[in-house]
């Protein structure tokens, strides 16, 4: 790669500065402090000022491990430096970790396809508008993308090196796999295709009676160096919290707090789409739910549909679902099972992982949410109907690619990832689109196969004629 930039250093300045400019544009005009980010702030805070890895409430501080310490750790760095609660310090520092992750991209492809591959994919990368969204807004995915990216790159780059029998990348490799655990509970899926992968390597390997030792020791330290960091978190949890919890609850909760698993069962037996999210599942608790934003398919009878309205008028009279109440809920959520399994098991899964892949992406933007009913400002349905194409037809060229270099080892470990990632995703009450852009430097390498493998047949092409 430093060869590479040597060689081109006038291309990647000028991506970068516009890649850079992009960002900015987002940073001025669209960043976002969310909910989630006055939760990472407050944790950092308080674990910075008084060493309580905890939340502020009723003028004490109570320790808590419903966020992963990965994100607070790196605010916490920031406030050291620049001041508490100074988010445009953050988000500048994530701006920089996104540009750097267009460079660990660009790489992925180098080793994957060719210089001329590298350079497409750093440009996919750098003006990747659903990348630069999310560097200004203070939430875990730009860091978690850089992560994902790293780990795949240092992957690639030890299948590449096990006849040389190096086990350095891999050391790489289980280290941003910790540092994506750390971000997210849902980091160690990366870990899960890794080790999926290796295991594949491991059979082919022995049917051609090939030495298996350095996959072995790769797995292991990938195993090894990707887990250990959790340990000291999960003994602080068993110290503290008095839970053995070795990521964070699967709510987000505390110890005492009463999660409401038939509303969330009822919610699963129908929600398909992000806007029911904002809608209703977002809703519960503290505020009140409009039935009349429950689709047509939350309901199988008209019978069901007045026993559905019963339960949302009875919660909204307090906002807070009670263990009488929800009792009521999982006896709907089953009931709906039962009558359609398929559906539940099946139809509803796939849709809310096609929801998550092709939504325009525009749910830190003030564009509506019901996009596609137009009945929001016109310059917002411009920007939700670009964003949705751009979205498209990064995944159209992503397919493509991965079709045109089907023959090569290293597709494996990347569609695997994706794989992985969006069958869990399936299984989750709320279809948020950021759950995907993990998996975006895997879609930019792939579509820059698509468009290499193009600019070559049109190369080519024109030497023939």
């Amino acid at each position: 790669m430093r060869e590479l930039l040597r060689n081109s250093w006038k291309f990647f300045l000028a991506i970068f500065l516009a890649g850079l400019a992009l960002r900015l544009l987002f940073l001025f005009t669209a960043s976002r402090v969310t909910d989630d980010s006055r939760i990472y702030a407050d944790i950092a805070k308080n674990w910075l000022e008084h060493g309580v890895y905890g939340v502020s409430g009723a003028g004490q501080i109570i320790p808590t491990y419903i966020r992963l310490p990965g994100y607070p750790a790196f605010l916490a760095a920031i406030f050291a430096i620049f001041g508490v609660n100074n988010f445009r310090a953050v988000l500048l520092c994530q701006i920089a970790v996104d540009l750097a992750t267009c460079f660990v991209i660009a790489d992925i492809a180098r080793r994957s396809l060719s210089n001329q591959a590298a350079k497409i994919a750093f440009v996919l990368a750098a003006l990747c508008p659903f990348l630069a969204n999310y560097a200004a807004a203070v939430l875990t995915e730009t860091l978690e993308i850089f992560f994902t990216a790293l780990a795949l790159d240092f992957a690639i780059a030890g299948v590449d090196d096990l006849p040389r029998g190096r086990l350095r990348p891999w050391v790489g490799c289980g280290l941003a796999i910790a540092a994506c655990i750390y971000l997210r509970p849902d980091g160690g899926l990366l870990l899960v295709a890794i080790g999926l992968y290796l295991l594949f390597l491991v059979v082919n390997f022995v049917r051609s009676r090939r030495p298996v030792r350095p996959l072995i020791w790769a797995a292991l330290l990938v195993a090894i160096v990707s887990l250990g960091p959790l340990v000291p978190w999960t003994v602080r949890n068993l110290r503290t919290m008095h839970r053995f919890e070795p990521l964070t609850p699967r709510y987000a909760t505390e110890p005492d707090e009463y999660v409401p698993m038939g509303f969330n069962h009822w919610i699963k037996t129908w929600v398909a789409d992000y806007a029911s999210v904002e809608e209703v599942y977002w809703q519960e608790p503290g505020a009140e739910i409009n039935a009349n934003n429950l689709p047509n398919r939350a309901f199988d009878s008209a019978e069901q549909k007045r026993r559905t309205s019963e339960l949302i008028g009875q919660y909204n009279e307090t906002t807070e679902i009670d263990p009488d109440l929800d009792k009521r809920f999982e006896e709907l959520a089953r009931e709906r099972i039962r009558a359609h399994p398929f559906r539940y098991y099946v139809f509803l899964p796939l849709v809310r992982i096609a929801d998550m892949w092709l939504r325009p992406r525009t749910e830190l933007l003030p564009a509506d949410v019901r996009w596609w009913e137009f009945n929001d400002d016109v310059k917002w349905s411009a920007v939700a109907v670009t964003l949705g194409a751009i979205n498209l037809l990064f995944i159209i060229l992503a397919v493509m690619g991965a079709w045109r270099a089907r023959s090569t080892r290293w597709l494996g470990i990347l569609v695997l990832f994706v794989l992985i990632r969006s069958v869990f995703l399936a299984t989750l009450e709320n279809p948020e689109p950021r759950y995907t852009l993990e998996c975006y430097p895997v879609v930019i390498v792939l579509a820059a196969a698509a468009l290499e493998a193009r600019l070559s047949s049109q190369r080519y092409g024109n030497v023939n004629e």
